[in-house]
């Protein structure tokens, strides 16, 4: 693996655990046993670690979300895939990130905006659109209003005025307002898998 490489890779690993504004260019070079000056090489700060980590990261939950996608049978079968995968990547998130990169990091904070309002909308659209073509969502829906509506509530799973991250966990308030939102747009014939699906999740 490249320096470069190996310099981003734990640097995820620190501010997934620990947030990001609490991880310095020291903590860094220590994790990966070299010394600053080799890290001050690749790297001019910790802005443009930030930076790219968040490039690699998105490119990667891309590749990761459509390969999900891929293997769902049907639009219901898209979301329980996909939300199975998010509780997994979820669980290693320090809830704190998020809230940092819009604050601090700005341009980091933008490559995710525009993350959320191209591909992951777009992915949204597309599932709602497949749902309703069998017969599992609502024929009327109105998708393009949903597809944001849908964005609007993973912005909220992280907003701490709305829920406290040390009374709500990111992994709980996914699911419940994943299922909550399918619940909302399925026919009965959707409602049927969704129990399906909802007692298999259970039982593993």
């Amino acid at each position: 693996m490249e320096i470069k490489d190996r310099i981003l890779l734990t640097a995820v690993e620190l501010f997934m655990r620990n947030g990001i504004r609490s991880v310095s260019m020291d903590d860094i070079a220590a994790q990966l046993g070299m010394s600053k000056k080799t890290l001050y090489k690749w790297f001019d700060n910790k802005d443009q670690i930030v930076l790219a980590t968040m490039q690699q990261h998105l490119c990667k939950e891309e590749s990761d979300c459509e390969m999900v996608f891929a293997a769902g049978a049907n639009a219901l079968e898209e979301s329980y895939n996909l939300m199975q995968w998010h509780k997994t990547m979820l669980s290693g998130i320090n809830p704190s990130i998020f809230h940092e990169l819009q604050k601090y990091y700005p341009e980091a904070w933008a490559l995710f905006e525009q993350h959320k309002n191209t591909f992951i909308l777009r992915k949204i659209i597309e599932n709602l659109r497949r749902g309703i073509e069998e017969g599992l969502f609502r024929p009327d829906l109105d998708v393009e209003v949903l597809a944001r509506l849908k964005l609007a509530e993973i912005e909220l799973m992280f907003d701490a005025r709305v829920f406290p991250t040390r009374q709500f966990e990111l992994q709980r308030l996914h699911t419940v307002t994943v299922e909550h939102f399918l619940y909302g747009i399925c026919t009965l014939k959707g409602h049927r898998l969704i129990n399906e699906y909802r007692q298999l999740t259970e039982a593993e």
